[in-house]
């Protein structure tokens, strides 16, 4: 039994009504295009079956689309994430990760970003100089 969730949530209704517009839309040129092929174009034969594919294939994504599961964003590691731990250590310390909020990490970012900043300072010290 499909939950309601799936069919009203706010992405669910912008693809139906995407589909509402679509679908009807290549309907109508494929129609348009029987008009011109039977006028004498033959090239329009290949539009009067290619319009109802894309429209197909529209509704086949637009079922995947709305059945999708929704996206976790993921959480990107830094290169602070889990300091290497010797082959013989608890496996529970393994799966331990550093955060920015112990004052050894906090401290060393700090002194980067100092160290970044001065560099920064010594270069626009120079192009002043330079009359750049």
């Amino acid at each position: 039994m499909m939950k309601r969730q799936v069919w009203l949530s706010r992405r669910a209704l912008k693809l139906h009504g995407v589909i509402l517009v679509v679908v009807p839309g290549f309907m109508a040129l494929c129609v348009w295009q029987i008009y011109r092929a039977v006028s004498g174009n033959e090239l329009s034969w290949a539009y009067v079956f290619e319009w109802p594919f894309f429209a197909a294939y529209a509704l086949y994504m637009w079922w995947r689309l709305v059945h999708e599961a929704p996206e976790v964003p993921e959480v990107p590691e830094t290169s602070m994430a889990s300091p290497a731990v010797p082959q013989g250590a608890d496996s529970s310390a393994r799966n331990e990760t550093v955060t920015p909020d112990e004052p050894d990490v906090v401290a060393a970012e700090d002194a980067e970003l100092t160290a970044y900043n001065a560099y920064l300072a010594q270069l626009a010290a120079q192009d002043r100089a330079a009359g750049r």
